[in-house]
């Protein structure tokens, strides 16, 4: 036992010189992450911090200036045009210079002064979605702000009911703090993936792989020794991504950081299993790099990062079982933004724990039948 051990140390040395002392391995653990985190931290946003829209007045009085100055005045809506046509709508919206154009008709003042519901129109350009609907949403919250104003100048009642909202976790709706928790997993696996795929390639590609063959060390220490220090990179990988998050962009951690690195120590023994496998059947490093790749594409377009996981079709719902980032992801942000314990995370735990035993073993097995 103890003999095995220090074989296993040795060799668990002998990777992180291999990886440390090359340049293309430590540009992937180090630099990559972080200008990742940053550049998904501000490009992938689904805030919306300027809307350009274009309006259609055909009332041209006092209560359409004061609603369009409730636009005009909230610091995102920009106007853009005062059409004069309606036929104008439909050009600035193909266009694209107009993600919104608002109809106001002719007695919507009148209606107004009279206490009846007066309408106004807004025509959202819906070529993308996501965004059309962020739009709607501003532009809601502007027409109950003008209500509520409009009712109190005017001596006119007001509703016998007040919505009040209030958004748990995440109070000011703000985009970054799900997308940032969701790449301490989406980040780590790519990297680490990558790494372990190109770990037995490398050597088969150097030659050193056949000198490996004819040392002491039985298949399972072999796999041990590839494993562990992969997994130690994946998680300074996460913790730079983490201090990135905490102190760049000032996301608030609430859960434990004992509960945190216990699921991603789950989720990396995962990570590094689906590595391994890939690596086991590789030949070249190109070979390893492609094959990783086809993981990991479907993995984090499938694992609820930009779409949720309910919206998808059934089928893919059911193959997705076997992804690790679907449980990753949940985990961190769960950990991260709720304050989730082990009670409430295991539906990720033992999902994560089943698949990195079966990555594991299935890559001891084939990497045992290759050798012999």
């Amino acid at each position: 036992m103890r003999s095995s051990l220090l074989r296993i140390l040795a060799l668990i040395q002998k990777e992180f010189l291999a990886v440390l002392k090359d340049p293309r391995s430590r540009f992937i653990i180090f630099l990559p992450p972080m200008l990742q985190c940053l550049i998904f931290g501000y490009a992938a946003s689904f805030d919306l911090n300027s809307i350009p829209y274009a309006v259609f007045d055909q009332s041209h009085s006092a209560g359409s200036a004061a609603f369009l100055s409730h636009l005009d005045g909230s610091g995102i809506f920009r106007r853009q045009a005062d059409l004069v046509r309606i036929q104008d709508i439909s050009t600035w919206i193909n266009s694209r210079r107009a993600l919104l154009v608002i109809r106001i008709d002719q007695d919507f003042e009148r209606r107004l002064l009279a206490g009846e519901p007066a309408q106004v129109q807004a025509i959202a350009d819906g070529r993308n979605s996501n965004t059309a609907g962020t739009a709607l949403g501003y532009f809601e919250s502007v027409v109950e702000a003008f209500n509520a104003v409009w009712r109190a100048n005017h001596g006119q009642a007001g509703p016998p009911l007040q919505i009040v909202t209030r958004s748990w976790y995440n109070p000011n709706l703000d985009s970054r703090w799900s997308m940032v928790p969701s790449l301490i997993g989406t980040l780590t696996m790519m990297g680490t993936m990558m790494l372990t795929a190109m770990s037995v390639a490398r050597e088969r590609e150097q030659g050193t792989f056949d000198q490996l063959l004819v040392t002491p060390f039985r298949p399972f220490e072999i796999m041990i020794g590839k494993a562990v220090p992969n997994m130690v990179i994946g998680l300074a990988q996460s913790t730079t991504i983490l201090l990135i998050a905490q102190f760049w962009f000032h996301i608030p951690f609430v859960g434990s950081f004992v509960v945190l690195y216990a699921g991603l120590t789950l989720f990396l023994m995962a990570a590094v299993g689906l590595g391994l496998f890939v690596s086991s059947i590789a030949a070249t490093m190109q070979q390893a790099m492609l094959f990783a790749f086809i993981l990991i594409l479907p993995f984090a377009l499938l694992s609820g990062l930009t779409t949720p996981v309910n919206s998808m079709p059934a089928f893919l719902q059911s193959v997705m079982v076997i992804n690790p980032l679907l449980y990753s992801l949940d985990l961190t942000k769960r950990v991260y933004l709720e304050g989730a314990g082990f009670a409430q995370l295991l539906s990720d735990f033992l999902p994560l724990t089943v698949i990195g035993l079966v990555t594991l073993s299935g890559a001891a097995w084939l990497f045992r039948r290759r050798l012999t």
